[in-house]
């Protein structure tokens, strides 16, 4: 069974960190390539992050220099470090993995509010 988990959403202030977690389980995570995507109240879902499964990363361009993606293969897990928070990145991010079958994860809830 595919499954893949975010943790790690939270309320925090302008200025502040956060770090995302995605445990993902049932399929080959090392030869997927693994995004978080964004979606706030009101807009679509946006592409944020994406890491391939050699490790090459693109960011969107809101989030670049702010937001580092990684990957860690042997613990089936991607992360997400987001510095230096703005009210703007506030949303739900999901996790996805693509390759031969595309997956998604149920979300987690970031919040960036004084």
């Amino acid at each position: 069974q595919v499954q893949l988990v975010e943790s790690g959403g939270d309320l925090v202030r302008p200025g502040g960190s956060l770090r995302l977690s995605c445990a993902a389980s049932g399929f080959a995570f090392s030869i997927y390539a693994m995004s978080w995507y964004r979606q706030a109240p009101g807009k679509e879902r946006e592409l944020v992050a994406v890491i391939a499964s050699r490790g090459t990363t693109n960011y969107t361009d809101s989030v670049k220099g702010r937001f580092t993606i990684f990957r860690d293969n042997a613990k089936k897990t991607v992360y997400l470090q987001m510095n230096s928070l703005k009210p703007d990145d506030t949303a739900v991010y999901y996790c996805n993995a693509k390759y031969m079958a595309e997956f998604w994860g149920q979300g987690t809830q970031v919040s960036v509010s004084s």
